[in-house]
């Protein structure tokens, strides 16, 4: 499939990386994500304010390998890897309702955000492309 609603360029891996939505586009941008074949990861940021709620639910939600730390290289290093959960295509993972992380850890959002850039820049050296979508309320929906 060809069609992208979005108009991101789904199909040239140069567009992967890290993007702000709003929480409303996380449906559709989702399936359009699936239909060009990637593989979408949802995590639900909602109640995460911290840098331990955020790599726990990471972890949980993304079923990070046993024995991983709970610290920026392991997310780093798995974010880098995934191939416990393999795709063909790439990947696309979504943070929704990310905004209570965004105010209530601000140094931990940037530090997640360059992770998400770093991820996606190792990705593409791969030719796989990597996106990542940070879901917020004051993000308006794409029409």
């Amino acid at each position: 499939m060809t069609h992208d609603p979005f108009d991101l360029g789904l199909h040239d891996l140069n567009n992967a990386g890290v993007y702000a939505i709003g929480n409303d586009d996380v449906g559709p941008l989702s399936a359009a994500m699936r239909d060009a074949g990637l593989k979408v990861l949802r995590v639900d940021l909602d109640g995460c304010g911290d840098k331990r709620t955020l790599l726990a639910r990471l972890g949980a939600q993304l079923d990070f390998p046993q024995g991983t730390g709970g610290n920026w290289d392991a997310l780093s290093d798995n974010l880098r890897d995934l191939g416990w959960l393999k795709s063909p295509g790439g990947y696309a993972l979504f943070l929704s309702d990310a905004d209570g992380l965004r105010e209530g850890g601000a140094a931990d959002f940037e530090t997640l955000l360059d992770l998400l850039d770093e991820a996606s820049q190792s990705w593409a050296q791969q030719d796989v492309p990597f996106w990542a979508f940070v879901a917020l309320k004051d993000v308006p929906a794409a029409d």
